[in-house]
């Protein structure tokens, strides 16, 4: 367990309870890393060093075992704990209050400089004497959280697909040792104790016990020379770019897995993924209905009776819609392969709503020509109302 969590308190960064549930966390993440990412706030170094903790919070609060990690460490040093004496910082080991001397080394705890999150610290001091969830075979640095970022795009862009560019700040391999830990020209070398299984074993009467390895903290190596840029870790936090491919016809709230591009493993371990949720605008001309295309076209009643062929937009161009006459109005015409591109091939349809347009107001001759029609509709004994139930 990194000693630095202990000076944090990731909840009142996220600002969550401490008993708030996974949704609550990534809830919260989403609308503060919304709020300060640096493309939103360009130029403020508060806002960047402020979604830096938002996302080192998210980091270790959304993983379930960081942060059981996290949680137990806090509760035992905020109650005092190790010995009856409790924890009081500055007083020597063995003095009144019971807490340690100043120089104390508490990476001796948690895991040191050289370790991270699950690398011999404290939680894993805890899983090997109470056997929590088994025997632990090795405490090997493990693979890096995922992180989860947003994009917002144009119903056009998502429906043909589109290349985006995402900024984010997150951890990320140290570029000084290439995630190693160690300095540049040197390597990590096999813990001779454990023989980089990372754990012991010993026997106390009839109990057997796995702990992790005193001298390698855990982690089954040794880094004689660490690494000046990440302190032996093998992570930084970073703000890097990447360029992210959209898939045509993805939805409004869609997640996009991107593979090994999260949170980086420490001392080299496999990184997270990326999840991308993709956020569509709406558009002024189309709609959407899985596949298909919607859209209303504004039609005269003129153009209803007697027919007419109509230029309507499509995501490649515009093409002409034949209104039969005699269509009646709300009608909706299919153009078949003019939707939106599907993942197998092919592409869903066009569905056009024909909508008759009511004048507001009409010239004198229009008017008269308009009253000729109506005397010569009825003289057709055409009644509009023919059948209808409250007639």
């Amino acid at each position: 367990m990194n000693r630095e969590w202990l000076e944090k308190d990731f909840y009142k960064e996220l600002g969550i309870a401490s008993g708030a549930s996974q949704d609550e966390i990534k809830k919260a993440y989403r609308k503060l890393a919304r709020d300060l990412h640096p493309d939103k706030n360009p130029g403020d170094a508060k806002a960047e060093e402020r979604f830096k903790l938002v996302s080192e919070a998210h980091a270790v609060l959304s993983d379930p075992e960081k942060r059981e990690e996290y949680d137990e460490a806090r509760k035992l040093f905020a109650g005092g704990g190790f010995g009856r004496g409790g924890f009081t910082p500055g007083a020597g080991y063995g003095q009144p209050g019971g807490g340690f001397s100043q120089e104390f080394n508490l990476g001796d705890i948690f895991g040191g400089q050289q370790a991270g999150a699950g690398d011999g610290g404290l939680g894993d001091l805890l899983g090997g004497l109470f056997n929590r969830g088994g025997t632990r075979t090795s405490s090997r640095p493990r693979r890096g959280s995922d992180v989860e970022t947003e994009t917002t795009l144009g119903f056009r862009e998502a429906a043909q697909g589109v290349t985006v560019p995402l900024r984010m700040t997150s951890p990320a391999a140290c570029t000084t040792c290439h995630g190693s830990g160690a300095k540049p020209g040197t390597s990590p070398r096999v813990c001779p104790h454990c023989n980089g299984a990372g754990v012991v074993s010993r026997n106390q009467g009839a109990f057997g016990f796995s702990e992790p390895c005193e001298d390698c903290r855990g982690t089954g190596s040794i880094i004689d020379d660490p690494c000046v840029d990440c302190h032996g870790t093998g992570i930084q936090n970073r703000t890097r770019t990447i360029t992210v491919r959209i898939p045509p016809g993805v939805r409004d709230g869609q997640r996009i897995r991107l593979a090994g591009q999260g949170e980086a493993g420490l001392r080299g371990a496999p990184p997270g993924d990326l999840f991308v949720t993709v956020h569509v605008s709406q558009d002024k001309v189309f709609g959407r209905n899985a596949d298909d295309l919607t859209l209303v076209l504004p039609v005269s009643y003129s153009e209803l009776v007697l027919g007419t062929t109509v230029s309507v937009p499509t995501l490649e161009g515009r093409v002409g819609v034949k209104v039969p006459p005699g269509t009646a109005d709300g009608r909706t015409l299919r153009v078949r392969g003019r939707g939106v591109p599907k993942r197998d091939g092919g592409a869903g349809d066009l569905l056009v709503t024909v909508k008759v347009a009511i004048p507001q107001k009409l010239d004198d001759n229009a008017a008269e020509a308009l009253r000729r029609y109506a005397e010569a509709e009825k003289t057709s004994g055409f009644d509009p109302r023919a059948g209808w139930a409250g007639a």
